[in-house]
């Protein structure tokens, strides 16, 4: 019997303006691999619906964990995600400059 489940895709993740870097999974929201690294990136719900972790994509590609984030079309459009709800999909560059250190530490 062979695993036809192909390994988890590991892609990096670039958040400014810290300039901080760190790898997020296929199958991880990106505030979830955030947390991994040590970064607070602000949410509440971690459903898509209340918009605190309203970020800028600024390359790269996401997929949504759920089919209808709370972005509208022009939102999308413009680049906006959801991280609490998003996978990275590419290597990613994204603006969200309320993220802290878990830590408290500077950069």
């Amino acid at each position: 019997m062979t695993d036809s489940a192909s390994p988890a895709a590991i892609h990096a993740v670039t958040l400014l303006p810290q300039q901080w870097t760190f790898t997020a999974g296929d199958q991880e929201s990106l505030v979830a691999a955030a947390r991994r690294a040590g970064i607070r990136l602000p949410t509440i719900c971690r459903n898509g619906t209340c918009r605190t972790c309203f970020s800028r994509l600024e390359s790269g590609s996401v997929r949504y964990l759920v089919e209808r984030p709370g972005l509208s079309a022009q939102e999308k459009a413009e680049g906006f995600i959801l991280p609490c709800v998003a996978v990275a999909t590419a290597p990613i560059v994204m603006v969200n400059p309320h993220a802290e250190r878990l830590d408290g530490a500077a950069g």
